[in-house]
């Protein structure tokens, strides 16, 4: 066992082999949740030696060897955080929904859940899996050259704590043991006429509204993995689960897609810069594999039979929808505003703004309802990590 290995040994956050040996026995689930709109004022107030619950060292460590800058390190560090979380949460839709085979740590699958994402596509299945696979390559990768570099590697195993879903197909030894929630999501599905709109762009609108694909989704909550078998009794309600992890994909793909090019702007280190530019196209290729799923997810309204909120998918190509802000053909970046309004428009990923972007994530994920029942010493872990990539400067630590 090389150096790396034998210092990732207990640092690894157990999505390789065996996950549940991983989790720290002693953390017990929070017995409330914080709020996600007001997450930033408590953490904050969270005394320092909480933050960091051993998983973090300190600014000297993570100057590192071969010209990699503390800066450069603050980045990957958040990038592999980041990965780790979509990890999380790509493996509990693998367990349910997605091929099951040794390549990615699962369950056994849930019949009635996969057949219902396989509605949107008929490979759905396998979409899930592999882009599971790769969210598990990209925090392993990204934590292990930190490591080879003399730099901290990003670790949440201490948060591990969430329950998730009891339904078939989960695999029983990580019920409780999740980092994210996936059954009270509010999905911000702004992005599918974000990428339509050719007259605007967020950097250069940030004030402009683009209007929401599903607005139901865009308020209350609403689960996307069945909760229990009880969800895949009624196949309308079925179906409308996977129809929000189906938004849900997309939603959370994008997120990758803006983050890397924006982080890229910051390094220093030219082995750092292509770290990001090599993972960000991977991050673009899940969301334009799921945008164009989410496409085809058929209409319905379905109530939540437990928390009576109901959600309303249209038909997306008629009245009074339709035309090129929702056509669901249109999967490639229309053209928009770029730099400067004085310049032709470009087909572009958007937004790449670099102030506060890993900040930005960590909001968009929290109003997401990604977190609901972490601690707050979680949020203030990620607050540390994001403030740490933002405080990044090409150039400079």
């Amino acid at each position: 066992m090389n150096r790396v290995d034998t210092q990732l040994k207990d640092l690894s956050n157990g999505q390789q082999l065996g996950p549940e040996e991983n989790v720290e026995e002693k953390v017990k689930p929070s017995k409330r949740s914080l709020s996600r709109r007001s997450f930033l004022g408590k953490s904050l107030a969270v005394g320092a030696g909480t933050i960091g619950v051993g998983l973090l060292t300190g600014p000297r460590t993570a100057e590192a060897r071969g010209g990699l800058t503390p800066g450069d390190a603050a980045l990957l560090r958040f990038a592999a955080a980041a990965e780790i979380l979509e990890a999380d949460f790509w493996i509990q839709y693998n367990e349910l929904g997605g091929v099951q085979d040794p390549e990615v740590p699962g369950g056994t699958g849930n019949p009635a859940y996969t057949a219902a994402l396989a509605v949107l596509d008929s490979d759905m299945a396998q979409y899930v899996h592999d882009n599971t696979d790769d969210e598990i390559t990209h925090h392993q990768f990204l934590n292990a050259y930190l490591v080879s570099k003399g730099a901290a590697p990003a670790n949440l195993d201490a948060f591990r704590t969430l329950m998730g879903s009891t339904a078939t197909g989960v695999n029983q030894n990580l019920i409780g043991r999740r980092l994210t929630n996936l059954t009270q999501l509010t999905v911000d599905t702004s992005w599918w006429t974000r990428y339509r709109d050719d007259s605007h762009n967020p950097d250069l609108d940030p004030n402009h509204t683009f209007p929401q694909a599903v607005p139901t989704l865009n308020v209350n909550q609403h689960t996307a993995i069945p909760r229990t078998d009880a969800d895949t009794m009624d196949p309308n309600f079925l179906q409308a689960i996977a129809n929000t992890a189906g938004f849900h994909f997309p939603t959370i793909e994008q997120g990758g897609t803006s983050l890397y090019p924006s982080m890229a702007l910051r390094a220093t280190h030219e082995e750092a810069l292509r770290i990001l530019i090599s993972i960000g196209p991977t991050e673009t290729m899940h969301f334009q594999t799921w945008s164009d799923k989410a496409g085809n997810a058929p209409p319905l309204t379905a109530v939540d039979p437990v928390t009576g909120v109901s959600v309303t998918f249209p038909d997306l190509n008629s009245p009074p929808f339709g035309g090129e802000l929702f056509q669901t053909n249109l999967i490639m970046p229309e053209p928009c505003p770029f730099l400067d309004r004085s310049l032709p428009i470009c087909s572009i990923i958007r937004p790449t703004q670099t102030q506060d972007i890993a900040m930005g994530v960590v909001t968009f994920l929290t109003d997401m309802g990604l977190f609901i029942g972490q601690s707050p010493a979680f949020f203030a872990l990620l607050t540390q990590l994001a403030q740490a990539a933002d405080h990044a400067r090409h150039g400079r630590g």
